[in-house]
């Protein structure tokens, strides 16, 4: 197919001294990650905070994937924090539009994300203004939650409607799902517990990263 899938590692942690140590593990490793962000309001969880990633000397390029309500607000923060990329939920702001255009200003990247229950239909208008669209194929806000087979169906139909949009995939990717979540069409695999959980997370990311190529050869 001449494709190839990206494998990020998605760091989540409501423990300072835990990021640290997961950052410096997936520096060994990779070259970019995702830093998930949860604020017990959006989500029922809670994760570390923009200020515990800044006090961080990050190496690696990192996006963040912002699980919080009015994400706008605090865009400035992981911008000067390191952040290239940001990426929030479609459904945690009554004004997507401008959250997009907020990023863009500070010379970010946008990412849209979107929960497994809504629909294509509610994003339509605003894909065109985005670099990627991230589907959440669980319920967000737990690690380790239970994939949602359903949201491959999704993405299926959204690859054929926007064949040249990035789409990236997050949450319960496991060795045994990946190769048919490689086939769906996405660009990217967003992937926590499968690689930081594992006793040997570098050798756990390899394995994915060869499973999911081996999927679409």
């Amino acid at each position: 197919m001449g494709k190839s899938i990206r494998i990020l590692p998605a760091i989540l942690t409501r423990d300072p001294a835990e990021l640290g140590k997961m950052v410096r593990l997936a520096e060994s490793f990779t070259d970019c990650a995702q830093i998930d962000i949860m604020d017990e309001q959006f989500v029922p969880s809670k994760s570390v905070s923009c200020e515990d990633i800044a006090g961080l000397k990050i190496k690696l390029q990192w996006e963040a994937h912002l699980m919080v309500l009015r994400p706008e607000d605090c865009i400035n923060d992981f911008k000067k924090a390191g952040a290239q990329k940001i990426v929030f939920h479609f459904e945690a702001t009554p004004t997507p539009e401008k959250t997009i255009l907020a990023i863009r200003k500070l010379g970010m990247q946008a990412g849209l994300a979107v929960n497994p229950e809504t629909p294509l239909k509610a994003i339509t208008a605003l894909v065109k203004q985005v670099d990627s669209v991230l589907f959440l194929s669980v319920n967000p806000g737990f690690y380790g939650a239970e994939f949602i087979p359903e949201v491959l169906d999704k993405i299926v139909e959204f690859r054929r409607a926007y064949p040249q949009m990035e789409i990236g995939i997050d949450g319960g990717i496991k060795e045994k799902n990946i190769s048919k979540i490689a086939r769906s069409g996405v660009d990217v695999i967003c992937v926590g517990s499968a690689i930081f959980r594992q006793p040997d997370p570098s050798a756990s990311y390899n394995r994915l990263k060869a499973l999911a190529s081996s999927a679409i050869s």
